[in-house]
């Protein structure tokens, strides 16, 4: 099999993960949420992601998040050009998963009246935090959450733990976000309501890659130090 071939299915693998994530986890948030609660939501997110780390984890690393991209690629982990095509796929697979969460709420709303909640991320507004804090709690979250992926990933972690340790990482991350920006930690994830809701949810979005990014690099230079090597020491003769 050739290097594309490889190549594709990896990215195709992105799309999928993506779009489940968005699909699944934002529509918990639409048309469940007032059933489920906030507690519900963050578990359909962590659920969503162990269950697509279990799922395409062998086939492309199951980042489906450029944020956690961005952070392998920081560290060493990953490819620039797999990188570039990752983003991509994701975000495509994002919008995609949005846009069937658009036409299905579309079906429960007048006929001309707008779709304004579709599980996307926001600051400022009644209800959310202000800018400084959402980009603060954006950027912390995104730390520990992508700590946690480099460090249930890593070659010295017993192996078959990392989905279910990550996926509880993200839903811990939504308990304390959702309540302030209705929590990104993820670029693409943000991308894809965005897009659909238009509006002041476009206007906001840049912070929703910012933050999440600026977190996941600190994850990366963090983790390094962590997880270096000591070196050998020599002890002088007495």
């Amino acid at each position: 099999m050739s290097q594309l071939d490889l190549g594709i299915k990896k990215y195709v693998a992105e799309l999928i993960g993506t779009f489940v994530l968005v699909f699944a986890a934002c529509g918990s948030a639409i048309f469940a949420g007032s059933v489920i609660g906030n507690l519900g939501v963050s578990i359909a997110f962590g659920l969503s992601l162990s269950v697509m780390i279990y799922t395409i984890g062998s086939i492309s690393g199951c980042h489906i998040n450029p944020a956690v991209s961005i952070s392998m690629l920081a560290a060493g982990k990953i490819s620039v050009k797999n990188t570039v095509f990752y983003v991509i796929f994701q975000c495509i697979g994002a919008i995609l998963g949005a846009g069937v969460l658009y036409w299905i709420r579309s079906d429960s709303v007048p006929s001309g009246v707008a779709i304004t909640q579709l599980a996307q991320n926001s600051y400022g507004t009644i209800g959310s935090a202000s800018l400084i804090v959402a980009a603060v709690a954006e950027i912390v979250c995104t730390f520990i959450f992508i700590l946690v992926i480099h460090g249930a990933t890593s070659k010295n972690t017993p192996k078959g733990f990392a989905g279910i340790a990550i996926g509880l990482a993200l839903t811990l991350v939504h308990l304390f976000l959702i309540p302030l920006t209705n929590a990104s930690v993820n670029p693409a994830r943000s991308l894809g309501p965005a897009l659909f809701v238009g509006g002041l949810a476009i206007e906001q979005l840049w912070l929703f890659w910012v933050a999440p990014i600026i977190g996941g690099l600190l994850a990366a230079g963090v983790w390094k130090i962590l997880s270096a090597e000591p070196k050998n020491q020599t002890i002088a003769a007495e």
